[in-house]
Formats: structure tokens, C-alpha cells, sequence
């Protein structure tokens, strides 16, 4: 009968299943689809990028082997340059016409204008030999492949960084222990079943070491999860009966039946992955800065080629007759609005940002920063406002003991303990007696305490066998050596026999946890938990605050906590948001940029992801959850802190070197136009055919991409001049204080942390 009962159950969840699975595979699917067919433009864009250099080469090497005329011939060009325009280009230029229609020109108006005057000149110069113009079919095609080079570039760094959130469903176990008849009899029955197939008031039994399946209410059992994904806080919750549980949370230490409130997609997993996808889909708050000026670019140029092609036909015979001697009016002025169009194709002006944003991607990656995009570093460069999570990302995220007190406050570093002595406890005895103890748990704090006795090679005790007992929430108890210890709170050591309290009323310190340790009847000394704060956190703010940007804190910890990291740091306390969940995170972000600021997010953990995907830029450390990188606009790598003001002052040169770029392509156009319109015709006799205007926009371009490559050396020389003006940086003496308190608490157990 049981039997039947379990396989029934099995059919049942199977029938009901909502597989949350498949969608996550049908986003994955997308996204690759996505990336090969931008990797096959990559590969079109690198083809045409191979045979226009090629086709340069070869006028200075092997111009005799009969094969190579082919690659001159006019014939050849002609075609490569249609087969570029109607193929790989042809998205761009009707893009590029499509908004010209709108009244709205950007930068795919100001390429095709480029390209098709180019292909327009040449191909007179084809049909028509007597004008005597030479052609120059693979300025187009130039154009076209580097401009799609850089846009395949920047659209598969896009991709890449719009996450799909798999690594989350690596937080859901994919089997659940569901209690066949629902919990009732003497003798429940347990059967696996997938997790994406429970339903709402499902009994299930988590055991210690299981992450939890689904959110629910504890129905029987007591233990302590670790819950530090979703709030932030370090230290793990007890759970008792009518307690809620969240899905993916960690059960540490007892075995609980929990009744299903949410499953599958509706869990607060769920919740994140919907507030990601929502902060992801919405509309680019920067637009590139060549796309701005593109527009204006644009009119001006057409308006002057107009101007040429109207005063050499009318006014050119009265000017300068002797320069038509070759041919009529008419065809003087559509030489010269031709060479207006071409010497003003935007090669320069296409290579600008992606040359810059390609080195300063590169250069991240050597130094450990991972940036996902151009407009990423453009956003970064302009951001006022940091927000920092604090589990984690200011501080280290793990607990570590940082003070132990016995009953003379001794200091007794001997690491061989004298445990006969009764009342003498040195603080080597403390931690020896609390490891024995602690090395029994996985609590996060057990393992400290054990990591701390360890790193002042203290003894290695054992308890005896068949005394250790725990209870989550309180502590844990055996006998080690004739000795009952008890380590837990106070509560617990009093309700195993401490009876003798000599320590006086302490005061807590504000980010720290309270361990008491007794020894029978004693109470032997008291154990100091901390999750530190990492050493670059006070720069790091100091830094920020100096350059104007202002820093806020964000935690789901306790106030005193918040608060005390951020009086350490740096951060004003009305800056300090404490007790916040994932989704008043993300309300937060967004009300800060309805201030019209540009903000930053830097975080750690699942908890942060759907903030982070809503700010502006959204900064991961490298040691963090796989989802807080996944949809994080830069990582960084080496888990330090201290990178966030490299990929700063990084994100700050690039635009800096996309500006100077800008301008360069500006200014050869400010003296090459009117040059190209003839304005030195009437004194000096210059002019400049339509091929000459090509040879020098291609003297633009070089000009370009040499001041991007020199981006390395400027970044490397800032670098070099901050870590100098560092060295001499004295600290203010406000903080003393708090330096002189961080060494007494870290002292002497540097190792452990």
C-alpha cells in the first residue's frame, strides 16, 4: 500500500510539473544564437578588413607576379565594394537613411554618406575615363569593415554581459525529500521528487547540509540557516517552528519540515531573476558620444558639398577660367563637391570611440579589470554615486575572531596550554577548550574559532566520545579532558552548569558577536567574532569622497552593524541603509538616478544582483557570487577593492582618448574641406581630386588609432603618479582612534584572518 502511495505521489508531481528549467534553457539558447550570428559578422567584418590591407600591400611588394594585377583591377574593386555596400553594409546604410528620413541623422547616416559619395566619384571615374579621376573603391569597403569590426565588437560585449541568470539554478537543489502522505502517521515516508515539481503545501524534510528547495514555513525541528546570500548578514539565523525559509538558503546543523509556500519561479530566487531581466531590458540612459555630434555632422557636411557644387557652377568661369581648360564648369564643380563628400567620409570619425574602447578593454583585462562595453567605461567615467554593499565588499564576508578575554584579561601566548590548572585560564587555554569543541560544527563561527587556534598552533584536543551535543541557535557542549565546555551564548553555558560569572558587564562592540565559554561551573572567557573590514575600504571611500562622488551603504545586516562599518570607512551615517531586501535595494538604485545622478552598485552576493542590473554600472568583486558577476557591467577579478579607482581612472582616459579622438577627426576636417572645396584654387592652383581626398582620410584614420594605442602608456604613467602621491599621504588624526582600537582587536590572531 505504501508502495502505491509513493508512486502515486512520483505521477502526481510529475503531471502538475511547471519546469522553470526549460526556460531558463530556451533564454540560454537565445543568447547563443545571438553570439553566432554576431560572431559571423565579426568573421565577414575581419575578411573584408584582410583583403583592403592586402590590396594595399601588394603596391609595394610583388607587384610582378601576373596574379596580383587582379587585385588592382578595376573590375575587382568595382565588385568588392557592391558586394560590401549590398551585403555586410547594406543593414547600415538603410539604418543610415531610415533615420536621415526621420530627421534624426546619427552615425550610420554619416558612414553611408561616406561610402556611397566615395562608390558614387568612383564610379564616374570608371565610366566616364575622360574626367581623368582616378578611382578608389576600397575607401568604402575600408570604412565599411572597420566600422563593422568595432559595432560587432561592442554588440557581442553587450550579449555576453546581459546575463540569463543560469548561475542561480545552481542555488536550487534539483531533488526534494517530499513526505509521501503529507506528514501524518507515526512513520512519514520520504521520496525524492524534482524540486520544480512541488506545489504549494507540500511537505518536505531538509536535512543539515541541504539547501532548501522552495520558500516555506518550518513546521518541525529546529536549526540555524545560512542566509547570508539573500540579507547579507554573516552570521546564520535559527530557524524554529513557524519560521519562514527562503529557497536556495544553506541548513546548517538540524534536521527541519518545511511546508511549501512557493516553488519553481515564484520563489524569491524567482523574485531576483525578474528584477534582473526588468533592469535589463530598459533603455540605455548615455547615448555614445559620436552618435551626438553625428547628426549635426551630417547637415554640415551635405550643406557645404552643395555649396561647392553651386559656386564652382555658377561663379567658376569668372574666377578661375584657366582651370577649365580640360573641361566645362559643370564638371569642375562635381569634382570638387564630390572631394568635399569624400575627404569628409567619417572613417576617423567610425574608428574614434571603438579603436579607444577596444584598448581600454584589453588593458582592463591585463589588470584584472573585466569591463563589458563601450558605453560601460562612458557611464563609469561620469558616475557621482557609489553604493556599497557591506557583506562582502567592504568587509571580508567571513567571521574571524578578533578578541578573546579570560578572567585576568592574560595574554599568555604559550601555545602548549596548562589545562589542569581550574580557574588560570590563559587566552591560548580559551581557544584550545572552545576548538575542541567547535571542530565538532559547520556554524561559521565554530570554524573560526577553530581557524584562529590553529594559526597560534595551539593543541589539538578532541572531545570525548559520545559527549558532544549541539542545539542551533544556542551552542554546542562536550567533555574534553574531564572538563564539560560549553560554548554557545550565555543562555546556554548557564543552562550547563556556569554558575560563576566573574566578568563584569561588558559593552558589545557594534559589528562584532559575543561567544561565551564555560568550564563546569565557570565561566572561562569570552570569544569576539567579526567579519573584518577589508584593509582597502577606507582608501578606497577616502578616494571616492575626494574626487566628489558621494558613497552611500547598503545592507540587509543589523543597524549597529551598518553603522559601525560605515563610521570605519568613511560613509556619513544618514548614508547608511540597513535591514534592506533585494527588491528595496533595486527601489533605492532607482531612486537615486531619478535625482539625475549616475550611480555605481558594487556588490557581492545574489542579494545585490537586481541592484546591480539596475544601476548605471554595476560592479561585482571577483570572489562573489556567480550571479552578482553575471549581470555586473565590470568584475573585478582580483577580488580587491582598490580596482574599483583603477577601472575608474580607466573608464576616465578612455573617454578622454575617445574625445581627443573626436576632435582630431574634426580638426582634419575643419582645414581639409575647405581645401577640398577649393578655396586655394584661385591662389595657388591646389586642388584636390577625389583620390588625393581618399589617400588623406586614410592619413586620418592612422592618425586615430595611434593616439588609442597610446592609452596604455598614459594609463600606466597615471598609475605611476598616484601610487607616488599616495606614499606621502598622511592620515588625519581624527582617526587614530579607530586605528589604535582595529590593532588592539586584531591582535594576536593577524594570522586567522
Amino acid at each position: 500500500m505504501q508502495r502505491i502511495l509513493v508512486t502515486t505521489t512520483i505521477l502526481l508531481h510529475d503531471s502538475r510539473r511547471v519546469n522553470i528549467y526549460e526556460t531558463f534553457e530556451k533564454k540560454i539558447n537565445e543568447k547563443h544564437a545571438l553570439l553566432r550570428k554576431s560572431g559571423r559578422g565579426l568573421a565577414v567584418s575581419w575578411a573584408l578588413c584582410a583583403v583592403c590591407i592586402f590590396g594595399h600591400l601588394t603596391h609595394f611588394f610583388g607587384t610582378k607576379a601576373p596574379w596580383i594585377h587582379a587585385f588592382h583591377s578595376t573590375g575587382f574593386h568595382l565588385s568588392l565594394c557592391l558586394f560590401t555596400l549590398l551585403g555586410p553594409g547594406r543593414q547600415l546604410l538603410v539604418d543610415g537613411l531610415r533615420s536621415l528620413v526621420r530627421g534624426a541623422p546619427n552615425m550610420n547616416t554619416l558612414v553611408g554618406l561616406g561610402a556611397l559619395s566615395s562608390f558614387a566619384v568612383s564610379s564616374l571615374a570608371a565610366f566616364i575615363p575622360k574626367l581623368g579621376w582616378k578611382t578608389f573603391f576600397e575607401e568604402p569597403v575600408m570604412l565599411i569593415a572597420f566600422v563593422l569590426l568595432g559595432r560587432n565588437l561592442e554588440q557581442r560585449a553587450k550579449i555576453k554581459a546581459t546575463s540569463d541568470m543560469t548561475g542561480l539554478l545552481s542555488m536550487l537543489p534539483a531533488k526534494a525529500r517530499l513526505l509521501a502522505n503529507g506528514g501524518a502517521g507515526e512513520s512519514d515516508s520520504t521520496v525524492e521528487v524534482p524540486s520544480s515539481s512541488l506545489s504549494v503545501g507540500d511537505q518536505i524534510i531538509v536535512l543539515p547540509g541541504d539547501r532548501i528547495p522552495a520558500d516555506g514555513i518550518v513546521r518541525a525541528g529546529r536549526s540555524t540557516v545560512d542566509e547570508s546570500s539573500f540579507t547579507g548578514e554573516p552570521l546564520p539565523v535559527t530557524k524554529l517552528p513557524g519560521a519562514e525559509v527562503a529557497a536556495g538558503s544553506i541548513n546548517l546543523n538540524g534536521k527541519i519540515t518545511v511546508e511549501v509556500q512557493r516553488q519553481g519561479g515564484e520563489t524569491a530566487i524567482g523574485d531576483i531573476v525578474r528584477l534582473v531581466e526588468e533592469a535589463q531590458t530598459r533603455e540605455a540612459p548615455v547615448q555614445l558620444l559620436a552618435d551626438k555630434v553625428a547628426g549635426h555632422f551630417t547637415y554640415g557636411v551635405m550643406a557645404l558639398s552643395a555649396a561647392t557644387f553651386m559656386f564652382w557652377n555658377l561663379f567658376g568661369t569668372r574666377i578661375l577660367p584657366a582651370a577649365l581648360h580640360q573641361g566645362t564648369s559643370l564638371s569642375l564643380a562635381l569634382q570638387l563637391s564630390c572631394s568635399v563628400l569624400v575627404i569628409a567620409c567619417p572613417c576617423a570619425l567610425g574608428l574614434a570611440t571603438p579603436t579607444a574602447v577596444l584598448v581600454g578593454t584589453s588593458l582592463g583585462a591585463t589588470r584584472g579589470l573585466l569591463l563589458r562595453g563601450g558605453s560601460i567605461l562612458e557611464n563609469f567615467s561620469m558616475v557621482n554615486t557609489v553604493v556599497f554593499d557591506k557583506t562582502g565588499t567592504l568587509t571580508i564576508g567571513r567571521p574571524s575572531v578578533t578578541k578573546v578575554m579570560t578572567q585576568g584579561h592574560q595574554a599568555d601566548t604559550d601555545p602548549q596550554p596548562d589545562l589542569a590548572s581550574a580557574r588560570n585560564w590563559s587566552e591560548v587555554d580559551i581557544l584550545t577548550l572552545a576548538a575542541g569543541v567547535e571542530s565538532n560544527t559547520i556554524h561559521p563561527i565554530g570554524k573560526a574559532i577553530v581557524e584562529a587556534a590553529q594559526a597560534l598552533n595551539c593543541a589539538n584536543v578532541k572531545a570525548a566520545e559520545g559527549t558532544f551535543t549541539e542545539e542551533p541557535g544556542s551552542g554546542a557542549v562536550a567533555t574534553i579532558d574531564e572538563k564539560k565546555v560549553s560554548v554557545g551564548t550565555l543562555e546556554w553555558v548557564e543552562r550547563h552548569g556556569v554558575k560563576n560569572n566573574s566578568f563584569q558587564e561588558l559593552e558589545e562592540f557594534k559589528n562584532q558577536s559575543v561567544v561565551y565559554v564555560g568550564v563546569d561551573d565557570i565561566l572561562a572567557g569570552i570569544i569576539y567574532v567579526e567579519d573584518q573590514i577589508r584593509e582597502d575600504a577606507r582608501h578606497v571611500v577616502k578616494s571616492l569622497t575626494n574626487q566628489g562622488i558621494n558613497t552611500y551603504l547598503l545592507s540587509g545586516d543589523k543597524k549597529n552593524a551598518a553603522e559601525y562599518v560605515a563610521s570605519v570607512v568613511g560613509i556619513p551615517k544618514e548614508r547608511v541603509l540597513y535591514g534592506v531586501k533585494p527588491d528595496q535595494k533595486k527601489m533605492f538604485i532607482s531612486r537615486l538616478q531619478e535625482d539625475q545622478n549616475i550611480v555605481a552598485m558594487v556588490g557581492d552576493g545574489i542579494n545585490d544582483a537586481a541592484a546591480l542590473a539596475s544601476s548605471h554600472v554595476g560592479v561585482a568583486i571577483g570572489g562573489g557570487v556567480g550571479a552578482a558577476s553575471e549581470v555586473s557591467s565590470i568584475v573585478l577579478m582580483h577580488n580587491k577593492l582598490s580596482q574599483l579607482l583603477d577601472a575608474l581612472e580607466l573608464s576616465r582616459l578612455t573617454m578622454k582618448t575617445v574625445k581627443q579622438n573626436l576632435w582630431w577627426a574634426f580638426a582634419y576636417n575643419i582645414v581639409g574641406i575647405p581645401i577640398a572645396a577649393g578655396t586655394l584654387l584661385p591662389v595657388t592652383g591646389t586642388m584636390l581630386s577625389p583620390s588625393i581626398a581618399g589617400a588623406l582620410m586614410g592619413f586620418s584614420s592612422i592618425g586615430v588609432m595611434t593616439n588609442s594605442l597610446l592609452l596604455r602608456f598614459k594609463f600606466a604613467a597615471k598609475q605611476r603618479e598616484i601610487f607616488k602621491s599616495s606614499l606621502y599621504i598622511k592620515p588625519p588624526r581624527d582617526d587614530d582612534d579607530i586605528r589604535e582600537e582595529n590593532k588592539r582587536l586584531q591582535h594576536p590572531y593577524t594570522a586567522s584572518r
